[in-house]
């Protein structure tokens, strides 16, 4: 993993096709877009608490 980044080389190209992916919506995509990244954010967040709650 690239420690500065904290990113692996295959999460920094994956980030740069999304990078190239926003950059082609509109202004009204790209909030409809960051609001479902953040909702299921939220969800992951939520899962792993659920995790760690039954494996304490």
């Amino acid at each position: 993993m690239n420690t500065t980044s904290g990113l692996s080389l295959e999460q920094q190209f994956q980030l740069k096709v999304y990078e190239k992916q926003i950059k082609g919506l509109t202004r009204e995509q790209a909030q409809e877009y960051l609001l479902e990244v953040l909702r299921q954010s939220m969800v992951k967040d939520n899962l792993f608490k659920d995790l760690l709650k039954q494996h304490v």
